[in-house]
């Protein structure tokens, strides 16, 4: 890679110079293709910065120039320019209750590289869960590596309580208490030449769905995660809101119902304990792992236990999320995972407690949406989330 003049300036003006190259990338991320006077115009910078900082850009691979722009003006027709970087990847990979998964994403959110394990995780051994998803893991890099393809970072999406440093607090539905994800994959991976962090499912999830899916069409909004457990993801002005630790985002774990049963958790009537896919199979009179798909089907048919259930679930739904649209008042709901697949069902119970329970909602309704993004939603989050550094600080491909 040529060194850049600027690299030799001094540190302040090298700084500033840094950042505006990630203005200019994530501007063209945010809003497609634009010429350069477009990007002037837009950022705030002038012509003969964006020129240069687009020429850099090019030079890295992370743009590229497309076909003419036609104006219908006399003179060389502006080239817009889109996103590339068609050679750095993002990896994701996601630890579920009942699944393996991994992902990896280049920065126009083409995939490179998927692979996806049904397994039962429940109470198993942490490092043998963790070799395996090791093992996927070296795989894909393998595989990335093959075509030349560079990863950039990777970020693992987990069921629980995850801490900055990667470690998994606690995650009730695995039974795990204080691993160090982040540590001993990279251990298994042999100290990849790349960031390895991890963060909760349902806050990669809501990222996905801002980046990529429902959430684009709000700014604030709270993502409602249903896999085997509840969580959440709450984007703030279109930020993550993480809370003062990172631990933000629990709904499940909220009370509900106080003489209730004991969740998993320890706590009694958490609004898990109502609307879990476990608690939902079990009422409707189907086994355990019937999953999903077999209730909707109940459902779809006519089963009046399977319909009663799932519209008493939505009532639960709503009352959780009622709360935090008090709280938070946020001008959507996006409904992912089992949730959205149960939509039908659940939506009419779940919006008549938002507007009884909303004290807003009679000049602030809260508009509810359900996921496009399915069950892939946290790993395509997670894919995404390892390449934020690259938007952030576009130089660093300098060093792949």
């Amino acid at each position: 890679m040529t060194t850049h003049d600027f690299r030799r300036a001094p540190a302040n003006q090298r700084s500033v110079r840094r950042h505006n190259l990630g203005v200019v990338l994530r501007h063209v991320a945010e809003h497609g293709a634009r010429s350069r006077a477009a990007i002037a115009l837009e950022t705030g910078l002038n012509k003969t910065t964006v020129s240069s900082l687009v020429g850099e850009l090019l030079e890295f691979g992370l743009v590229r120039e497309t076909e003419a722009e036609l104006r219908g003006t006399v003179g060389r027709p502006a080239l817009p320019v889109e996103l590339g970087g068609r050679r750095v990847v993002g990896l994701g990979l996601e630890l579920g209750v009942d699944f393996l998964a991994v992902r990896a994403a280049d920065l126009a959110g083409h995939e490179r590289h998927r692979a996806h394990v049904a397994v039962d995780n429940r109470g198993r051994a942490a490092g043998d869960v963790l070799g395996e998803l090791g093992d996927l893991a070296a795989a894909a890099l393998g595989a990335l590596a093959e075509r030349d393809l560079v990863t950039a970072g990777a970020v693992v999406a987990l069921p629980g309580l995850v801490d900055s440093t990667g470690r998994l607090l606690v995650a009730p539905n695995l039974g795990w208490t204080g691993v160090a994800v982040s540590e001993r994959l990279g251990a298994r991976l042999g100290g990849p030449p790349f960031p390895l962090s991890a963060e909760n499912e349902a806050n990669l999830a809501a990222l996905a769905e801002l980046w990529e899916g429902a959430g684009r069409r709000f700014r604030d909004f709270i993502y409602v995660s249903g896999e085997l457990g509840v969580g959440a993801g709450i984007i703030v002005g279109g930020e993550l809101f993480r809370g003062a630790h990172g631990f933000g985002g629990e709904l499940g774990h909220t009370t509900v119902d106080p003489e209730g049963e004991v969740c998993a958790c320890g706590n009694r009537g958490c609004l898990e304990t109502r609307v879990a896919l476990g608690a939902l199979l079990r009422a409707a009179g189907l086994e355990p792992g019937a999953g999903v798909a077999r209730l909707a089907e109940r459902a779809e048919a006519g089963d009046e236990r399977a319909l009663s259930v799932l519209g008493e679930a939505g009532h639960w739904l709503g009352m959780g999320v009622a709360s935090a649209a008090n709280l938070l008042n946020p001008r959507g709901i996006v409904v992912g995972g089992y949730f959205a697949t149960l939509a039908p069902w659940l939506l009419p119970g779940l919006e008549e407690e938002l507007t009884a329970r909303v004290l807003s909602s009679e000049w602030d309704a809260t508009g509810v949406v359900i996921s496009e993004l399915g069950a892939e939603a946290a790993v395509r989050g997670a894919s995404g989330f390892a390449l934020r550094r690259v938007f952030a600080d576009p130089e660093i491909v300098a060093e792949f």
